[in-house]
């Protein structure tokens, strides 16, 4: 008898889901040789090269093909099925399917006429123009990254890069898509009794209210299915942001006996084995004393970073290593053929949202199709938008909307320089309105980058 890969799913639930997630076609291990061909042959025209196929990247690549129908588009993605972030915390909770999150690749690259190829990239040389994958070598006239982030446990356990895994997979941060989500998953279903601690990093991070509304979603889990457990939050700030009223009124009035919100509370180590965490806590009068809390299951978030890959490409900066770019456009400093967009954009008041990562990839294919037809360089440059919903039940959200414009002010030495200002719009009032907007926002998302 066969099964379609939806009654799979159905039928096996999270370990069929599991096994999709974890399995890659393409593997690379320090003793395999880098194969020396070339993916492709060399292009007749110009050829764009984009890095990472998640919501900036597919959406780049999408319009780019349009707008420029002569170019040769070809998208490098490592992992081997699209697993959305956003929305995750309501599968994690049970409200949504597998099969609401997941898309595959090659329709969209077959529908939309780019080139999808899953491989791991293992170099980039801007001299040469190439790129080197664990399949082999591909030419590029253009090239952009939007590899997303990387995690960096260094502030609490250094360069202990053991630790570091076992901590990842132990307490899985669960802000990249794949076997993260489905670990943290398994300990939420497993989970009895006890403390269920979600910790914030106190640098910017991936979807910024994701940790707040996940706190709710595990809380309404535990709600659903008479559970007795705390969710405890652990936030360097001094309270929720984005959309703080509305959160915390949540955790108020929905979730009393469950949710612990602990304002300025920032962990700064970790012990495995005696499933404990050492909090800093800033106190009123600027004083500060440490705390040990136990827990059960932990989702500990570390400091956020830009992928590795934007390093390898030599347009980052800083520890972190996010992208560098020519403000307001996303052409980095250092090369003038090197875009960055998504999660690794760096120098700009962005959120690391998919809606962000979305806008980023329609202006850069416009961006890049301008000059691979030798038009004239944009004047005016469009700034994405950004909106934000946050679910804090199985029916009720309360949502973000935030625009940016360009604003003349004077850098540290006096000089004019241009600012992106960002203006938000928060609606803390949860609705189930707002509830069905978020699936409404993410279907016409979904339908964007892969047209269904």
């Amino acid at each position: 008898m066969e099964f379609s890969r939806r009654d799979l799913l159905k039928a096996s639930g999270l370990s069929v889901a599991a096994l999709a997630l974890g399995t890659t076609a393409t593997t690379a291990t320090a003793n395999d040789a880098v194969p020396s061909t070339e993916i492709l042959p060399k292009p007749t025209g110009k050829r764009v090269v984009v890095i990472g196929g998640g919501w900036g990247g597919l959406t780049a690549a999408r319009y780019l093909k349009k707008e420029a129908p002569e170019s040769e588009v070809v998208v490098l993605e490592k992992r081997d099925i699209f697993v959305s972030c956003p929305i995750s915390n309501e599968w994690l909770a049970g409200e949504v399917p597998m099969d609401f999150l997941t898309r595959d690749y090659y329709s969209a690259a077959k529908n939309f006429g780019y080139q999808f190829f899953q491989t791991t990239v293992t170099g980039i040389d801007r001299t040469s123009r190439t790129v080197t994958t664990t399949t082999g070598t591909l030419e590029y006239d253009y090239l952009i990254l939007s590899p997303g982030i990387r995690y960096d446990y260094s502030k609490w356990f250094g360069n202990d890069t053991l630790m570091s895994e076992r901590c990842r997979q132990e307490c899985p941060p669960a802000l990249m898509s794949g076997n993260e989500h489905i670990a943290l998953k398994k300990m939420l279903e497993e989970f009895e009794e006890g403390n269920f601690i979600i910790s914030i990093p106190d640098t910017a991070y991936r979807c910024p209210p994701a940790p707040y509304e996940r706190a709710a979603m595990v809380a309404h889990y535990f709600q659903k299915n008479g559970i007795k457990g705390k969710v405890i939050i652990l936030d360097p700030k001094a309270k929720p942001a984005p959309k703080g009223p509305g959160f915390l009124a949540a955790y108020k009035e929905l979730y009393p006996d469950i949710i612990e919100y602990h304002a300025n509370s920032l962990v700064t180590g970790v012990d495995l084995d005696k499933k404990e965490v050492k909090v800093k806590v800033t106190l009123e009068d600027d004083r500060t004393e440490m705390q040990t809390i136990s827990y059960t299951t932990a989702n500990l978030i570390p400091t956020n970073g830009a992928s590795e890959l934007i390093k390898l490409a030599g347009v980052s900066a800083g520890k972190t290593g996010w992208g560098v770019m020519n403000s307001p456009t996303f052409q980095t400093k250092a090369d003038e053929r090197i875009f960055v967009i998504g999660d690794a954009v760096g120098g700009y008041p962005y959120p690391k949202s998919g809606a962000i990562a979305n806008g980023q990839g329609h202006i850069v294919a416009t961006q890049i199709a301008n000059i691979i037809k030798g038009l004239p360089s944009i004047k005016e440059v469009t700034l994405p938008q950004n909106i934000c919903y946050s679910m804090l039940n199985d029916k009720e959200a309360i949502s973000i909307g935030v625009t940016f414009s360009l604003m003349q002010d004077k850098d540290l030495n006096g000089n004019d320089t241009t600012i992106i200002k960002p203006k938000m719009t928060e609606n803390n009032t949860r609705s189930t309105a707002l509830g069905k907007g978020t699936h409404s926002w993410f279907k016409g998302m979904m339908g964007d980058m892969f047209g269904a």
